[in-house]
């Protein structure tokens, strides 16, 4: 969740920077383009004013005309050359009065004679277009009128070169992107303490709720920061967990205390039956089924009991050769298999190391191994194989009995269920039930397939890795 959640974070405060640093950063250039641009105007404002003295003394027909356009001339060349910019004062008929340099003349096109035009007409250049960083062969023209009685006669053009001016915007631009990049970082630092703030409750809670899926009924979620919201959810979650723990201790308390208290009173039942048996003739039928059921009610009495326990007991986990505990079981199996006629064989790697209760491991194949032997037929095998996977190491048994259907299939392993064809088969329908749950309490399952062309698969599979507590 924390990197769908952050990237979102990091767009939306890179979107909110970017969004609030293009305008810093024009605003700027304009700023930079128009102290250059006012400065311009009081230059060419100087220039127009000695203008008027030139064109005044040439309007009067006096004397010293010719020397105030030589000084004229001569403050032009000087301001290019100390500036490089060129300057010039042309008349309506885009005559000369002045320039420089010398060879300089106004273009017939472009922003030139667009502001010598906008000069005749009486207007300023006050807002020339901008130049920009990229542009390497930009320049800033600027032009003021020369007025005498009113009537414009004659423009003061400047050409500026603009490489100074747009160094400075280019240092100002990295200035203001170093410190959007610095705000970014502080932006993402931000995020990253938000989302473990936000997110911390749930993870925390995340991981009680797989505790408690996996049969640690006793996890909780501690006490930690995060939004109100959160606290009153993980508040809530350890109520329901308390409730839920309860009640599953109370229906394990109920089963186990009916097993257990149901014991002597079949025990004293059964012994009455041995006592009225003596009293009817030898082998009578009745008697006889009679002495069945009560055996079998005794071994379902055992295995609630057992199933009770084994919901209740906590798994003690320790590395295990789960190849090695497989042969052991087989051998302890095969005088069993060798009398109903069917072959147990072992199988696959030597060495299989797995995550276990070796006690747990070791009760799940025998109620596996003991059902693959109840229901495959003489003359058929069972076979027993240790294999290592990705994230498990399994112990496959597979039998060549009659096998399940697909509805059979997800039945497999519920409490007290059995195949209607099965029914005659000895059995109370608890013991896959407990391998389960004993199984469970470490990380551990039962899988069921078929076995083409005929019988079934079961997987024994326990983590290869130490499971998180």
């Amino acid at each position: 969740m924390r990197t769908r959640l952050l990237p979102l974070l990091v767009v939306l405060m890179a979107g909110i920077l970017v969004a609030l640093g293009l305008p810093l950063a024009v605003s700027f250039a304009n700023a930079e383009q128009q102290r250059v641009v006012v400065d311009r105007i009081d230059d060419t404002v100087r220039f127009a004013s000695l203008a008027q003295f030139v064109s005044d003394a040439a309007a009067s027909g006096s004397e010293g005309a010719d020397e105030r356009r030589e000084t004229l001339q001569t403050e032009l060349a000087r301001y290019h050359e100390l500036y490089g910019i060129r300057v010039g004062i042309f008349l309506r008929d885009d005559n000369a009065m002045a320039r420089a340099p010398g060879w300089w003349n106004l273009p017939d096109t472009g922003e030139g004679r667009r502001a010598f035009e906008e000069a005749l007409a009486g207007r300023r250049s006050h807002d020339p277009p901008q130049v920009w960083p990229w542009q390497p062969d930009g320049r800033l023209v600027v032009a003021s009128p020369v007025v005498l009685d009113g009537d414009v006669v004659a423009v003061v053009v400047t050409d500026s070169p603009t490489g100074a001016m747009r160094a400075r915007i280019l240092r100002g631009w990295l200035v203001i992107v170093g410190g959007l990049a610095a705000a970014m970082l502080v932006a993402f630092g931000a995020a990253l303490r938000l989302t473990s703030w936000v997110l911390r409750p749930v993870r925390i809670l995340d991981a009680a709720t797989h505790d408690i899926a996996t049969g640690r009924m006793n996890s909780r979620v501690a006490a930690s920061g995060g939004p109100p919201e959160l606290k009153r959810l993980a508040h809530s979650f350890n109520e329901m967990a308390d409730h839920v723990e309860e009640v599953l201790e109370q229906q394990r308390a109920f089963v186990a205390d009916a097993s257990h208290q149901l014991r002597n009173p079949l025990a004293a039942l059964l012994l009455r039956i041995e006592l009225l048996a003596l009293e009817l003739p030898e082998g009578n039928a009745e008697i006889a089924s009679v002495r069945a059921e009560g055996k079998r009610l005794t071994q379902v009495l055992d295995d609630l009991l057992n199933l009770a326990l084994a919901e209740h007991t906590s798994a003690e986990l320790t590395l295990v050769d789960v190849g090695a505990l497989a042969a052991e079981r087989v051998a302890a199996w095969r005088p069993l298999a060798e009398e109903k006629g069917v072959r147990l064989d072992e199988g696959g790697r030597a060495a299989v190391t797995g995550w276990a209760d070796p006690i747990a491991f070791s009760s799940a194949l025998d109620a596996v191994i003991d059902n693959a032997l109840k229901f495959t037929p003489e003359g058929e095998r069972v076979t027993v194989t240790a294999e290592a996977r990705d994230r498990y190491a399994a112990v496959v048994v597979a039998d060549r009995g009659p096998g399940l259907t697909e509805d059979e299939l997800t039945r497999v392993g519920d409490r007290f269920w059995r195949s209607g064809r099965h029914q005659n088969i000895k059995g109370s329908g608890l013991g896959l039930a407990i391998s389960r749950s004993l199984l469970a309490a470490g990380g551990g399952f039962l899988a069921y397939e078929k076995n083409p062309p005929h019988g079934l698969r079961v997987t024994v599979a326990v983590p290869r890795t130490a499971p998180e507590r």
